[in-house]
Formats: C-alpha cells, sequence, structure tokens
C-alpha cells in the first residue's frame, strides 16, 4: 500500500536543548527548548507538545469525518492532548490524556463518536498497546 503523504522534519542542534526543528517544506520552524518544569530555561516547544498538538488535531479530524459520514450534527467540539513524559527502566515513556468536549449531542452518542475517532485516527492506532492513553468524554 503506497503512503498518502509522508511528512518530513529534521532536527539540528542540540536536539530537545536548544535545537531546531523544521519541517522541509519550512511551514513548521521551531526552536526546541527543556521545560522549566524539568529544569531547563523553557522559552521553546518540546517533542510532547508537538506530540501533543498533532495528536489533538487528527483525533479533532477524526471525530469530525465520522460525525459527517454519519450526518451527526454538532454544534462545538475541541480535543485536549496532554502528553507526559515520565522515566521507564533505563528510559523516558510517555502516557496520555484526551479530553474531548462536544456540544449538541447527547453523552452516549458522543461516547461512541470518541470510540470510533479512536480506532480511526492514526496516532491512536499507532501508540494503541504501547502507551497508556486515557479519553474523557465531555457533552455540552
Amino acid at each position: 500500500m503506497s503512503a498518502l503523504y509522508t511528512a518530513i522534519a529534521t532536527s539540528t542542534g542540540d536536539g530537545r536543548a536548544g535545537g531546531r526543528s523544521r519541517s522541509d517544506d519550512g511551514a513548521l520552524d521551531v526552536t526546541l527548548a527543556i521545560p522549566k518544569e524539568m529544569g531547563g530555561p523553557g522559552g521553546g516547544t518540546n517533542p510532547e507538545q508537538l506530540f501533543a498538538a498533532g495528536w489533538a488535531a487528527c483525533f479533532h479530524s477524526a471525530i469530525k469525518a465520522i460525525a459527517a459520514k454519519s450526518k451527526i450534527a454538532i454544534t462545538d467540539s475541541a480535543v485536549i492532548a496532554e502528553i507526559s513524559l515520565q522515566p521507564v527502566d533505563g528510559g523516558y515513556g510517555l502516557s496520555a490524556a484526551l479530553d474531548i468536549e462536544l456540544g449538541g449531542i447527547d453523552q452516549t452518542a458522543a461516547d461512541d463518536l470518541v470510540a470510533a475517532a479512536h480506532q480511526m485516527c492514526p496516532y491512536s492506532n499507532a501508540t494503541r498497546g504501547n502507551i497508556d492513553v486515557k479519553l474523557t468524554t465531555t457533552v455540552a
């Protein structure tokens, strides 16, 4: 099966400690920094923030696509992704919490929509069974 799209990014410098990450088309060009919470200077983004932004956007798109296909009218929506970095045996691991806010539908429909999106989203599929993921759905 051929790829629908391939993203290319290059990290240079000192990685998360003051390096730079840039996409091949230049649309993404960020300075990286260790967060203050980890003893760094802050002042730049980090891989966990980039992962959170990507997963939130992708999951949100999956919700919108499934809702449209199923003719479910959502009045408002947001996906907040929290990616946590923690030490594991000799290295580091990730965990994730996705907080999904949906308006205009009841809780059961929202839960079903989120479950379907979790099966469709490439980030969810890539991490399934690899990291702890908590999904919380709230309706407004």
